[in-house]
């Protein structure tokens, strides 16, 4: 019913610095420095991914250097002390990588950063090779589309399915990107049926319902012989 949905390749960003596995850690920290992003994708061969350093795992050495080694392995783990003693992105990086594919919809990518807690992801294709980078700022790109484009699709997608004329009559509104669907219905059980579709429409904040249910009435004196 709906048009096709915006996917992670729509939005991702195509320059991405990456680094190899034998980057300093200094180069490190100055490349993300000089770019301004917070991880790194770590690459071999011809652009595989293969771990991702980020702004976390270089600040263990920081974290160490005036404490106790061991009350820190106690508190944090030993994997994040041996971090805290790291020369390279090799010896840094979480591996296998956490990715998302450029066909995956920005629903999905949103799925894997909140469950994960990241706020960027590389983008990788179906062999896993380095396509772009997308952050938490891309996926809310979609809320920047123009309400009358969000009225317009929900018009076509939407109202014409469920509600047609001329048992139907309504009025699609959008401000800001809330949805309000006003008029008449014949069947009131669809409600939450098009609340779900509405929602699912790409930039739509909510949707309200200011609706009344029956047939349209009849012109006077219709049906008399």
């Amino acid at each position: 019913m709906h048009g096709t949905p915006h996917i992670v390749s729509d939005v991702m960003t195509q320059t991405v610095i990456s680094v190899g596995r034998q980057a300093s850690f200094k180069e490190l920290v100055r490349l993300m420095r000089d770019w301004r992003v917070s991880a790194l994708p770590v690459v071999e061969g011809e652009g595989r991914v293969v771990g991702v350093v980020s702004e976390a795992d270089l600040l263990h050495k920081e974290e160490v250097r005036d404490g106790d080694p061991d009350q820190y392995a106690q508190l944090h783990g030993t994997t994040d002390l041996t971090k805290a003693g790291a020369l390279t992105a090799e010896q840094l990086m979480t591996s296998p990588a956490l990715t998302t594919r450029t066909d995956a919809t920005l629903a999905q990518a949103a799925r894997t950063m909140a469950r994960s807690k990241v706020k960027r992801l590389p983008v990788v294709d179906e062999l896993g090779l380095l396509q772009g980078v997308v952050s938490r700022a891309d996926l809310l790109r979609v809320f920047l589309r123009g309400d009358e484009e969000i009225a317009e699709e929900v018009r076509r997608e939407v109202v014409s399915h469920l509600f047609p004329p001329p048992g139907s009559v309504l009025r699609v509104d959008v401000r800001e990107g809330v949805v309000t669907l006003v008029g008449r219905i014949l069947d009131t059980a669809l409600v939450p049926v098009a609340a779900r579709l509405v929602r699912a429409v790409e930039g739509v904040v909510d949707v309200q319902f200011e609706l009344t249910s029956g047939r349209p009435e009849e012109p006077s004196g219709a049906g008399r012989p």
